[in-house]
């Protein structure tokens, strides 16, 4: 299905949805990203997070809260569509265990959280030419799917 197909059919159940913002998660493989699309339909993969500096470097605003999110797989084919819960900065040293365990991923733990993450901010600062730190400001995102509902 298509990003604009499903958004359609989700207007259909919630007409008062006005926006969205079609995107699919980063990850170290393109393997990874479908793994994490596939969780978040499965209702494990219920947060995220990001790099703070690279929505300094790209001048982006923070996801809101109540915006809608159409997640995508790596061929652009349509998901599901989350809603953003909760949105806050912390540092990445700072991350809770229960942050780590609504990601969803690995064994769901803090340490395998940190292990993956910063291997990942890693690589993706480097790309705008910066430096990962454990000081580093992480978006941390909560969301739930709206469509399809169970």
């Amino acid at each position: 299905m298509t990003e604009q197909q499903m958004w359609n059919q989700y207007k259909k159940v919630n007409p008062n949805a006005k926006s969205y913002d079609a995107w699919s998660f980063g990850g170290n493989t393109p393997e990874m990203s479908d793994v994490l699309a596939d969780l978040v339909l499965k209702g494990t993969k219920t947060a995220t997070a990001s790099a703070y500096p690279a929505y300094i470097k790209e001048e982006s605003p923070l996801p809101p809260v109540g915006g809608y999110n159409l997640i995508l797989n790596t061929t652009d084919g349509a998901v599901c569509v989350t809603r953003t819960t909760r949105v806050y900065t912390t540092p990445f040293n700072q991350v809770t265990a229960e942050h780590a365990y609504k990601e969803g991923e690995c064994d769901r733990t803090l340490a395998s959280w940190k292990k993956c993450h910063s291997e990942f901010f890693t690589l993706e600062l480097k790309k705008i030419g910066q430096e990962f730190t454990e000081e580093m400001l992480v978006v941390c995102e909560e969301f739930e799917v709206v469509y399809p509902t169970k």
